[in-house]
């Protein structure tokens, strides 16, 4: 028996739970405490940025940058193809593709916020004219962020629903959006100086007196030099400070999604709480929350969730 079209959008949208599931822990967790007909479209969202990460980081390592880049070309014009109706028939892109186009078309999400994601996604490409290996300050990361995060937090709004307008709402969500981000730098900083990058900024390293060669000798040595700890304090309290300018965006959520997005804020900011309580080793390890934590914040935000459906 052929599939039906309502038949494919399913196993779209199943594929896409099924990558939240295996790559994002702390994020499909959130996402579990999220009324049961909006998970799909987070969890679509989620595939999306998923997947192309892989195909410019996985798929296409070590390839030139002009076939890298035209990789992210590919998905975009898959995308398009999915949002005019037309079938995607590519086994890497097809599923995620055909449920972000239902995504957006359902919660009326521009698809600007997607074009923007994948700029920033070109600019992680050595060779290409917008690849920069690192950031000089603060405003310069703020532009690259502009695709890879902020417009993420955009992207979520129209589906989480607002008790406020769109406009509103929007700065708080381009702040959480930032703060997750910082937490990824932060938490990172090892494994992107292996691929050759430091997202953080670099007058901000230089002021505390650490360059490039001491991150690699820390790398190396699994040590933490003191100068590194105090920059790495210092990146912290901004991203800390994002969370704060963030946290009024979540009594802005409808009451049904605010349990979920709180499970979200709190355990993925709490990533800074082990990277401190670690000493800031984030040079030869990767901080996560454990699970039993994961679970102490989940399970009363999830009864909390339930009160309000019943409600």
């Amino acid at each position: 028996m052929r599939a039906t079209p309502t038949d494919d959008l399913a196993a779209a949208y199943r594929h896409c739970r099924r990558l939240a599931a295996e790559h994002g822990r702390t994020y499909y967790l959130a996402t579990r405490l999220l009324p049961p007909e909006r998970r799909p479209a987070v969890h679509a969202l989620y595939g999306f940025a998923r997947t192309v990460d892989d195909v410019v980081d996985v798929d296409c390592a070590g390839r030139p940058p002009a076939e890298r880049a035209a990789a992210v070309d590919l998905v975009e014009s898959r995308l398009d193809d999915a949002l005019a109706g037309r079938p995607v028939d590519d086994p890497r892109t097809g599923a995620v593709v055909t449920a972000l186009a239902d995504t957006i078309r359902r919660y009326d999400i521009p698809v600007a916020h997607f074009r923007s994601f994948l700029d920033s996604m070109r600019m992680d490409i050595p060779g290409t004219p917008t690849y920069r290996a690192n950031y000089p300050d603060m405003d310069a990361l703020r532009q690259y962020m502009h695709g890879s995060a902020a417009v993420i937090g955009l992207q979520m709004l129209p589906v989480l629903g607002t008790t406020t307008s769109l406009a509103e709402a929007s700065p708080r969500a381009v702040a959480l959006g930032e703060a997750f981000q910082m937490t990824n730098f932060i938490r990172d900083v090892g494994e992107d100086l292996d691929r050759g990058r430091v997202y953080l900024p670099a007058d901000t390293w230089t002021t505390f007196g650490v360059d490039e060669e001491l991150l690699h000798r820390c790398r190396r040595t699994g040590t933490v030099d003191p100068w590194l700890r105090r920059a790495l304090a210092h990146f912290t309290a901004l991203t800390r400070a994002l969370y704060r300018q963030a946290e009024p965006g979540l009594d802005m959520l409808e009451p049904r999604v605010r349990p979920g997005m709180r499970a979200a804020f709190v355990l993925y900011s709490e990533i800074l709480d082990e990277v401190e309580d670690s000493g800031f080793r984030v040079l030869d390890r990767r901080a996560t929350v454990p699970r039993h934590r994961r679970l102490a914040v989940a399970l009363p935000l999830l009864a909390r969730t339930l009160t309000v459906r019943d409600r």
